[in-house]
């Protein structure tokens, strides 16, 4: 069965830096678009950044754009959120996602597969 399994998560003080990585198996990892999702205390879930399946195109919530990047190794089947000058706001479970289509991924028009998350902390 296809898993996807989110790591990297912890507590950071604001400004600090984290990666999360997203590991996939049980798909053709190479043939998904692949993004990242949060969801913050009383909040709904929500786009952070989606990548092709090539890894040539990327897309990025307006409100992470300069400070986080997404890539993908698809040698490991992984995905990557590097975050940097993280606030106190970025504060929420991270959950990776996989889909057939790019755009419907990113627009959660159609989400295939999704992980269980990885909480990510950023104290004031």
């Amino acid at each position: 069965q296809v898993q996807l399994v989110e790591s990297g998560g912890g507590l950071v003080q604001a400004g600090g830096s984290l990666r999360l990585s997203c590991t996939a198996s049980g798909l053709r990892f190479s043939r998904n678009a692949m993004g990242w999702f949060r969801q913050a205390p009383g909040k709904e879930r929500a786009f952070v950044a989606a990548i092709s399946w090539s890894g040539v195109t990327t897309y990025y919530a307006d409100s992470v754009k300069g400070r986080f990047t997404i890539s993908r190794d698809n040698a490991k089947n992984t995905v990557y959120l590097q975050m940097h000058s993280l606030k106190p706001e970025d504060t929420a479970v991270y959950y990776c996602a996989a889909g057939s289509r790019l755009d419907e991924l990113r627009l959660e028009v159609r989400t295939d597969y999704w992980g269980l998350g990885t909480q990510v902390t950023v104290s004031s």
